[in-house]
């Protein structure tokens, strides 16, 4: 788990598709949050695509409002949500301008800065060593945006592909292996649509 010395943020065009076809791509990029000279990274392992007013489960259904404006547009901005009055999720926009789609961001494998991550996460006693207590940093919608001190204030409406921000979807040219498709989690509105992707076997996914 170490962040490879070359990556790059993504190019906008990467977000300006399909929200099934971002996050199927999206799979092995990064997540990124630059703390002043302190890099947290997360590799993203589990994501649902949301297709926007035609897709029941997704903010996009009840058409545009002040709370889901970002995901109208334009691709590659954060879209953060506050959710059971405890936790925060990250979307990221997709689509062109006008047209509402985002993929959720559900689990990350943790690949730098992991003593920030426990200190976010308030996990004082944390070994790296052990699987169980790695999975607790990001393995989770909640969880990751604790790690990375995600939250609606700081970083709704944040460009993610813009090189000057201090939090960026990124590649470091790490190429996926075996990817899985299933029915999304924990809605129950469009539920039967397999629009959850996942590293199958990866260990820091929410739920197997």
């Amino acid at each position: 788990m170490n962040l490879r010395p070359e990556h790059r943020v993504l190019p906008r065009s990467f977000f300006n598709r399909d929200p099934r076809a971002v996050a199927r791509e999206l799979l092995g990029k990064l997540v990124v949050r630059r703390e002043g000279r302190n890099t947290i990274a997360g590799r993203i392992v589990e994501v649902e695509a949301y297709m926007g007013a035609g897709d029941l489960a997704a903010h996009a259904a009840a058409g545009r409002t002040a709370r889901n404006q970002v995901l109208w547009g334009p691709p590659g901005h954060a879209y953060v949500y506050f959710i059971y009055g405890m936790y925060y999720c990250l979307n990221i926009s997709c689509l062109p301008e006008g047209v509402a789609g985002c993929v959720l961001i559900r689990a990350l494998e943790p690949v730098a800065g992991v003593e920030e991550m426990a200190q976010a996460r308030h996990l004082k006693d944390l070994h790296i060593q052990s699987l169980t207590d790695m999975r607790k940093l990001t393995s989770g919608p909640g969880r990751l945006c604790e790690a990375l001190s995600i939250t609606r204030t700081r970083d709704n409406a944040k460009d993610m592909v813009s090189p000057g921000s201090d939090l960026q979807a990124s590649d470091d040219g790490f190429r996926t292996r075996k990817i899985k498709i299933t029915k999304r989690i924990g809605i129950a509105k469009s539920a039967e649509l397999p629009l959850r992707y996942v590293l199958d076997g990866n260990s820091f996914l929410s739920k197997t």
